[in-house]
């Protein structure tokens, strides 16, 4: 299938897309009362101000360019892998790994998160993706 044209439908990328970005806000924001206050702590021991409305914001905005993000990359390679649910799984897996995976178990290797709250956060995330993955490519239509 060398040289074929992959035709995406970017409408439907961006809709199941925001709406898996929401899931995974919902997600983060479910997540609060697991960790209470622990990351205040750890950003305190830092000398570092709680996070603000504006973090808050950055990440509830990076929560919905990784929603589009696992449904375009979807729209890409369900053709290659055969559209369903166990490749949104493994897309949703493998966006994980180099997004969640690796930053957050640098920022244990550098020192600044305890092990317990990470471990913590990177299964939840993984929880989210595969959620929001799954969701977001059930809901994804090709161009007709």
């Amino acid at each position: 299938m060398k040289g074929e044209i992959i035709s995406i439908n970017v409408k439907s990328v961006l809709k199941s897309g925001m709406l898996a970005g929401l899931l995974i806000n919902i997600s983060a924001i479910s997540m609060l009362p697991v960790v209470g206050n622990d990351f205040d702590l750890v950003l305190a021991s830092r000398n570092l101000p709680p996070l603000s409305k504006m973090a808050m914001l950055y990440f509830s905005l990076i929560s919905f360019i990784n929603g589009v993000s696992i449904v375009f990359i979807y729209a890409i390679v369900k053709d290659k892998f055969e559209a369903g649910i166990k490749t949104a799984v493994l897309v949703s897996f493998v966006f994980w790994f180099l997004t969640y995976f690796l930053s957050n178990f640098s920022m244990v290797v550098y020192g600044f998160m305890p092990l317990k709250l990470t471990v913590i956060g990177t299964i939840w995330g993984l929880g989210e993706l595969l959620l929001a993955g799954i969701v977001g490519a059930k809901l994804y239509k090709e161009v007709r």
